[in-house]
């Protein structure tokens, strides 16, 4: 695409990123399936791998329909810049990598997908690294929690399995007071409901396996850089303020500014890392992406309507869905969320955890599945699955309790939905 005018959503999400293929005149983006490319000659070849130049090297670093995905997505995002990886799972390392060293510490919310839980308790341990968990709607714990080892905050936009919303304003104000990044996982909201960069976000990841392919074919991950963080401001972040040996002393900040995040992630992160993502999946996911909003705007309304007929019924304890004028979360939707607020929630059954094992057991229409953001509803029961690595604390902490299971509406009749519902509903609880 050329610069010009600003377009609108709708449009990016087909157009951003593409353009008609300049060997064959395809329209759709063509599905690269190679490992490298050829040089046009030894001073090119020298100009790629000094970062002189841009341009395709080998498929575990750049690939020409992977590039078309992230710049679609960071286009969607009001990012500078993005990179492609393998898992929503990669790309959270891969934000965290270049800003992390031993002995630092991520600021991260309590209200987590469970495999984040684990990631960030855990596996970062093997680095050196370490999580503080903390309620995100306690601010003030949040600013307390920020210390001089501290290199990120972390939460999700809408979150993870109770949809939560978090107030991201406040957070990136926090964050920002304290001179730390703020990683939001936008996954569960996407970025047509929800702009984490416009709302004081400096990162924003995406598992793109959910709502961006949205068919359930292919696993994905992205990060978007803002490019407005000032990575020079002091030495906490020696990756982009302190010459770098591989390329000759090159100071990524210096030398490539609002770039710096985005170039770091490509030419050391992918290159030692290795988190690549194939050139058929950014090819499904780039379809996928094409029908975004109209996805959304079904998701959201059949989630509505199932969440208040969930509320109202008896064997139905509590329902977290934010678009119900009940939720705490309500009045953040128009602040955060202003076009919904998702398709993802949970509702506690009574009867407990047995309640719950027949409950999804008994569903003909939802998927018992540990995915999300699929056309086709999903459920799951979190306790069991998920979040099954956590203590009982945690889980309820992560709004993942024994009682409680989660929903992924899809874009089905809302009417067989609810009806699904209410035969596996009398058979878990009579």
């Amino acid at each position: 695409m050329t610069d010009g005018p600003t377009l609108g959503f709708d449009t990016l999400q087909i157009h951003a990123g593409a353009a008609p293929d300049p060997a064959t005149g395809a329209r759709q983006t063509p599905i690269y399936q190679t490992t490298a490319y050829v040089f046009r000659d030894a001073d090119h070849a020298a100009a790629l791998f000094n970062l002189a130049e841009v341009g395709n090297i080998y498929s575990r670093l750049t690939n020409p329909t992977v590039s078309a995905l992230a710049e679609r997505i960071t286009h969607l995002e009001g990012g500078a810049g993005g990179v492609c990886c393998s898992s929503g799972h990669a790309a959270q390392i891969m934000a965290l990598f270049p800003l992390m060293q031993p002995g630092c510490n991520v600021v991260a919310s309590t209200r987590l997908y469970g495999g984040t839980v684990t990631q960030l308790s855990q596996t970062i341990k093997r680095f050196g690294w370490s999580a503080k968990f903390v309620d995100f709607d306690d601010e003030a714990a949040v600013a307390a929690a920020i210390d001089d080892n501290t290199r990120a905050v972390f939460c999700e936009s809408v979150a993870n399995p109770g949809g939560y919303i978090t107030d991201i304003p406040a957070i990136a104000a926090i964050s920002d007071a304290a001179g730390v990044p703020l990683i939001v996982d936008n996954t569960s909201a996407t970025p047509y409901l929800c702009n984490p960069i416009a709302l004081g976000a400096t990162l924003v990841v995406h598992s793109t396996t959910k709502y961006l392919t949205g068919n359930g074919t292919v696993t994905g991950g992205c990060v978007v850089d803002s490019g407005k963080f000032d990575w020079l401001q002091n030495d906490k972040f020696p990756s982009f303020s302190q010459p770098e040996p591989a390329y000759h002393g090159l100071v990524f900040g210096e030398a490539l500014g609002p770039m710096a995040f985005t170039f770091h992630s490509i030419a050391i992160g992918l290159r030692d890392l290795g988190m690549t993502m194939n050139p058929q999946g950014a090819h499904y996911t780039l379809m996928g992406i094409e029908t975004l909003s109209l996805r959304m705007q079904k998701h959201v309304e059949n989630a509505r309507i199932v969440a208040e007929w969930l509320e109202n019924d008896d064997r139905v304890d509590y329902v977290t869905y934010a678009g119900l004028k009940s939720s705490p979360y309500y009045e953040r939707i128009e602040k955060v969320c202003p076009k919904g607020a998702g398709a993802l929630f949970t509702f506690a059954v009574k009867g407990g955890y047995d309640a719950c094992i027949k409950l999804v057991d008994s569903l003909d229409i939802f998927s018992h599945v540990a995915n999300l953001g699929d056309t086709r509803s999903l459920i799951i029961h979190s306790a069991s699955t998920t979040h099954r690595q956590l203590t009982e604390d945690q889980q309820i902490a992560a709004g993942a309790g024994p009682n409680v299971v989660r929903l992924s509406i899809g874009i089905e009749d809302p009417k067989d939905l609810i009806a699904d519902l209410d035969q596996a509903l009398s058979k878990a609880t009579s």
